[in-house]
């Protein structure tokens, strides 16, 4: 059999050009990114871009437009999705945790250079603009103390210091994420808490047990778009698709983040588990929570379109607090919202500045973005990246406020295409390993594999198509446009690439490498000491971190 190289092969066996753009092995290349995250950095990186104002304001929207119950079927339905794609993308990075890999690369190697090539700048969009629209709600949420200075001043301030902390050592972009987003956890848990005391009457102005009091009245559901069983299954399906926003590319950060991590065959593994059982606690308690102190028809609730242009006063836990009399906590949720947008956009630039010097070096990008600094960050990427986030000072004018709302809604819709291209590069990655008796050599193997692949991104694919129902019901083409316009934009990157190199339609089963790079990873793992606790605190922070 002849093998293929994933990383320097020119032509298949057929004779069409499947990787004519790969000038770089990445298994080969020592001097470049620098391993200096550790199990903890990593953990809060991805936990830092899952909670942000999707839970903290945009839930509110999904409230009032769905009802209690479908929002928190929503998240836990969204969690099971999640918890799939994390265990693909754990699978391949922890067998394969190269300095520099990406997403696109596993799928460039194993499947199709061309859907990888598509894959590369569908991520590098989303991540990018998401940039700005963390910026913008930064900006938004400090205005809303009353300073009497110009959005653009706040948005100025947001970016420089998103820059700041990505274009020094990965070390330090690690550690502000941490804490980043440990204030944001922090907060939660204490919402949660707070909705517990609620629940059970603790409150200054509580009447007794409040209960599951708004689950009755006005109701778990609200009918959306029909009548009956009908309205309430589509509240359910819109729900679903909307919760998708808080979540879109946040599993991918921790594969992203797998080439910098130190002991990334134990630390990656670690982060992967902890990761989806930790927000789903998060999310879905404070889903619960929402619903049992907000009802559906409170007039201050967001519309489920406005989630990207509100401030604290929006947010249904501020709501629900207010409601029972608890002053001064605003302030706080406020900054609270105000750390978790910041920790977003710190972790979209990490991301989509890694996934730009990735495709660099696997030739699908100039090779400009493959400059490092001494520190090992990929400056050339990260700055690129970061100035397409200047695109959040349109939010300045009114009509510029709608157009970056609409790119920031087609980037919604791309982590859905990106979860599937995920799911298929994962299926692909474990038949090779089969055909090649390599299997029972994966590391790190997860549970109900491959079939819960297969159910997963036949769910997605579903959520994919149907993501818009709403914009038929009546047909509103504006929203109709944001709602698909990236699946074609998808299909021309895929298509162009394909036709422009003439390569073939998939790469076949018995090429795809999963072998180059495999015996310096077992290297690598070989050269790891293991941690050895002296102490019961020792254990346990080994245990958390």
């Amino acid at each position: 059999m002849e093998k293929h190289d994933g990383a320097n092969a020119t032509h298949d066996s057929e004779g069409g050009p499947m990787a004519e753009n790969r000038e770089y092995n990445l298994a080969e290349q020592h001097d470049q990114l620098a391993r200096g995250l550790k199990s903890r950095h990593i953990q809060f990186l991805a936990l830092g871009g899952a909670i942000g104002t999707g839970l903290f304001i945009g839930s509110g929207g999904i409230l009032s437009s769905t009802g209690p119950a479908p929002l928190f079927m929503a998240y836990i339905s969204m969690m099971m999705l999640v918890w799939v794609v994390m265990n693909c993308l754990a699978e391949m990075v922890t067998y394969l945790p190269m300095r520099g890999i990406t997403v696109p690369y596993f799928v460039d190697r194993f499947v199709d250079p061309s859907l990888g090539f598509a894959a590369g700048w569908n991520y590098w969009y989303a991540y990018a603009i998401l940039i700005g629209a963390e910026a913008t709600a930064a900006g938004i949420i400090i205005d809303y103390w009353g300073a009497s200075v110009n959005i653009a001043v706040w948005i100025t301030v947001v970016l420089v210091v998103i820059l700041f902390l990505n274009i020094i050592a990965v070390s330090f972009f690690g550690e502000a994420e941490f804490w980043f987003a440990s204030i944001k956890l922090i907060t939660i848990m204490g919402l949660i808490i707070l909705g517990v005391v609620i629940f059970f009457g603790g409150a200054p102005k509580s009447d007794g047990v409040l209960g599951f009091h708004y689950w009755k009245t006005p109701g778990a559901f609200v009918e959306y778009k029909a009548s009956g069983s009908t309205g309430r299954f589509l509240g359910y399906w819109h729900a679903f698709v909307t919760a998708g926003f808080a979540f879109i590319t946040s599993p991918e950060l921790i594969a992203i983040a797998a080439g910098e991590t130190i002991a990334p065959r134990r630390n990656i593994p670690k982060a992967a588990r902890r990761f989806v059982w930790r927000l789903a606690i998060f999310y879905g308690f404070g889903s619960l929570v929402i619903g049992i102190i907000v009802p559906s028809d409170d007039p201050t609730l967001l519309g489920a379109n406005e989630a990207g242009k509100s401030d604290a006063s929006a947010s249904p836990f501020v709501i629900g607090i207010q409601n029972v009399g608890i002053p001064v906590l605003n302030h706080i949720i406020n900054a609270a919202i105000l750390t978790s947008a910041w920790s977003a956009g710190n972790s979209f630039l990490y991301s989509g500045s890694r996934v730009l010097y990735s495709m660099a070096l696997n030739g699908q990008a100039p090779k400009l973005f493959r400059i490092t600094n001494r520190n090992g960050v990929p400056w050339v990427a990260v700055l690129s990246t970061w100035s397409i986030g200047l695109l959040a000072y349109l939010n300045v004018s009114n009509s510029g406020s709608e157009v970056f709302t609409w790119f920031t809604n087609i980037s919604t819709i791309s982590g859905f295409v990106a979860w599937i291209v995920v799911m298929i590069t994962y299926l692909r990655f474990r038949r090779a390993l089969i055909f090649n008796n390599l299997l029972h050599t994966l590391p790190y193997k997860t549970p109900l594999q491959p079939y819960a692949t297969y159910a997963a991104v036949t769910v997605v694919s579903l959520l994919t198509i149907t993501n818009g129902f709403q914009t038929f019901m009546p047909f509103n083409a504006k929203n109709f446009v944001a709602a698909y316009i990236t699946l074609p934009i998808f299909l021309i990157l895929y298509v162009g690439h394909k036709l422009w190199f003439r390569t073939a339609l998939y790469i076949p089963i018995d090429k795809v490498d999963v072998i180059t790079g495999k015996k310096e990873m077992d290297e690598l793992e070989a050269t790891e000491e293991p941690r050895i606790a002296k102490n019961w605190l020792q254990k346990a922070w080994y245990w958390l971190a």
